[in-house]
């Protein structure tokens, strides 16, 4: 009998936090259990959580600062350490930061990575305010 995704990737509340079909809190699985830890990590500065101070990826200071290569550079290598060190359920292969067109104060992230368990490819684009 085949694995379910819960099983490979383990479960947990969504997020964001949510109420289901059913009113109680919803639960994510599989891939889209990913994705959304990917996104809290990214989301969240160190500091934040009393148990975990040293958890999240840290962009919150890179948030006003200039839409740069450089500042680009640095939102990569940030998020690149807070997934290797938050998320062991993937491997990056790529991140790609770069200025959003329709919006000078933004930046956008594409994320490539791969699955641990099952070495299938998944991409994730989030887009960063900046400036």
């Amino acid at each position: 009998m085949p694995l379910d995704s819960g099983a490979i990737y383990g479960r947990s509340l969504a997020f964001p936090v949510r109420v289901d079909a059913n009113g109680r809190i919803a639960w994510s699985e599989g891939a889209q259990n990913i994705r959304e830890s990917i996104r809290l990590i990214l989301l969240t500065n160190p500091g934040e959580r009393v148990r975990l101070p040293d958890f999240g990826a840290g962009l919150q200071p890179l948030l006003f600062e200039p839409n740069t290569p450089a500042r680009h550079r640095e939102l990569r290598d940030r998020i690149e350490k807070a997934l290797a060190r938050w998320e062991p359920r993937i491997r990056v292969q790529a991140a790609r930061v770069e200025a959003d067109p329709d919006d000078a104060e933004a930046a956008i992230v594409t994320l490539e990575y791969e699955l641990v368990a099952t070495r299938s490819r998944e991409r994730l684009t989030l887009n960063v305010g900046l400036g």
